[in-house]
């Protein structure tokens, strides 16, 4: 008989399963502050104002471009801003130069009573301020031709302020992050408090410039490149899928059409007939051809009665049209033919080839010098 086995009483090892792996924490989810800013640093505008990443803004450049940008866009600025840079390298040389000076440099930029404001800001700055621009905001709201959005900018971009900077197209991204119902103009508040939420303590100056090139490139006014956008994941327009429908608009009102006489004298030593503008009202201090007034029911008759001399006019066909901010101009344009003798009308002068260059002609009335010296030529 075989011996029996004795069986152990001792338990056997059970096998133990692996300890779970540690869940690793997700990473929090960035502010729409540094996710902008990390999509800046990669696609920011080089732009011929602006401090390239590490070198130390320039006050002056700053706001010298900042003036020129109101309702104005980048590529027609870039020229006028390299010229002005060029002739006037420092605010304190912008403040010495003629106001006639600036004002014909300026010469086709429009909205004319910011180049006054430019000259009289910059001789504050020089005289008041030792050449240098205040840092604060409120301080650079009390020179002229600086408003909110100017003083704003200039404090944070220049001077790296925390300040909220608001333009066009920091509407635009702030009413479809939001979905702000309320139509502009009305809605200005309810965006500039969504804004200064959104504006961070440090880098505001890189953070204002982010959002502008954001609605200048990216969350443009028609067909917004919300695929490439950085905001997205909080946008509510987006989600809702009709960014493109804001921010919301009061309807326009329709801009009235006016019209006027104007009258271009042509002497026989080439000389033209000018006068100058008042410093104050649209085109302030600019130069012109004499002409009418410009009104909604003007007639013919009436146009010719504001001659500013004697002289065989003859009408030219078709009309220059221009469109201001608020009402729409055509102008007809009559020419005359005069001895070299011919004498200018009090408030006005004569103006030779050489001295036309340089007049600070609004665009509109380029266009009558051409008009004009096209027919003569033919």
């Amino acid at each position: 008989m075989l011996p029996r086995t004795r069986q152990s009483n001792k338990p056997k090892a059970r096998k133990t399963a692996p300890a779970p792996a540690k869940k690793k924490a997700a990473p929090a989810a960035q502010t729409p502050a540094a996710a902008l800013l990390a999509w800046y640093a990669r696609h920011r505008r080089v732009l011929p104002w602006r401090a390239l990443p590490g070198q130390t803004p320039d006050p002056y450049a700053v706001w010298l471009s900042e003036i020129m940008l109101q309702q104005t866009t980048v590529a027609a600025v870039k020229p006028y801003y390299s010229k002005f840079l060029a002739q006037w390298p420092k605010v304190e040389a912008l403040a010495e130069a003629p106001v006639e000076e600036v004002m014909r440099a300026w010469a086709g930029l429009g909205y004319y009573s910011r180049a006054r404001n430019l000259h009289a800001c910059a001789k504050m700055v020089a005289t008041s301020h030792d050449g240098n621009f205040p840092r604060d905001e409120a301080l650079l709201r009390k020179l002229p031709g600086i408003g909110p959005y100017t003083a704003a900018a200039i404090a944070a971009i220049a001077f790296g302020q925390r300040a909220v900077v608001i333009d066009g197209n920091v509407e635009r991204v702030v009413a479809r992050l939001y979905r702000i119902q309320t139509p502009l103009p009305a809605a200005k508040t309810e965006i500039r408090e969504y804004a200064g939420a959104l504006t961070p303590q440090d880098e505001a100056g890189d953070f204002a410039q982010a959002m502008m090139d954001l609605g200048a490139t990216t969350c443009t006014p028609k067909n917004p490149a919300c695929a490439l956008c950085p905001l997205t994941s909080g946008c509510a327009a987006f989600a809702a899928g009709d960014a493109a429908s804001f921010p919301r608009r009061m309807p326009k009102g329709e801009r009235p059409q006016r019209r006027g006489a104007i009258f271009y004298a042509h002497r026989a030593d080439g000389a033209l007939l000018l006068r100058t503008r008042p410093p104050r009202g649209l085109l302030g201090g600019m130069c012109e051809f004499p002409g009418s007034e410009w009104r909604v029911d003007l007639d013919a008759e009436q146009a010719l009665s504001a001659a500013p001399l004697k002289a065989r006019w003859r009408k030219l066909p078709g009309a220059v049209e221009h469109v201001f901010t608020h009402f729409a101009l055509q102008l007809d344009v009559y020419v005359a033919q005069l001895p070299a003798s011919a004498r200018a009308p009090l408030g006005m002068r004569f103006a030779g080839p050489n001295e036309m260059g340089k007049a600070a002609l609004p665009s509109f009335m380029r266009k009558v010098w051409e008009k004009a010296r096209s027919s003569l030529a033919g």
